[in-house]
């Protein structure tokens, strides 16, 4: 059992940086690969970005690569969004989950997910 809690959410302007932090309870967080997705208001969740259970490999979403960075402290449980250049589009509910096994893009393959952090950018 994992229990996720994401925080670091807020109202920015275009431009600025954020950091999201996802922390996890339960001695199995560093077995999970851990992804961020976002969901905005009257559209679909979509990945962000994905990082494997030890840190090694990432991946990103068009949308955010190069902006956003993805990384992990097993040590403390916590996985973290570093968000770059914010844009008016990136506004959203950001979301945190484990997966067993690999990075994936797919939401239905996670098991756990926290309860959202909201993300607003002005422009």
């Amino acid at each position: 059992q994992v229990r996720l809690v994401e925080s670091g959410g807020g109202l920015v302007q275009a431009g600025d940086s954020l950091r999201l932090s996802c922390a996890a309870s339960g001695r199995t967080f560093g077995s999970y690969a851990m992804g961020w997705f976002r969901q905005a208001p009257g559209k679909e969740r979509e990945f962000v970005a994905g990082i494997n259970w030890s840190g090694s490999a990432t991946y990103y979403a068009d949308s955010v690569k190069g902006r956003f960075t993805i990384s992990r402290d097993n040590a403390k449980n916590t996985v973290y969004l570093q968000m770059n250049s914010l844009k008016p589009e990136d506004t959203a509910v950001y979301y945190c989950a484990a997966v067993p096994g690999g990075i994936t893009e797919r939401s239905r393959l996670y098991d756990y997910w926290g309860q959202g952090t909201q993300v607003t950018v002005s422009s």
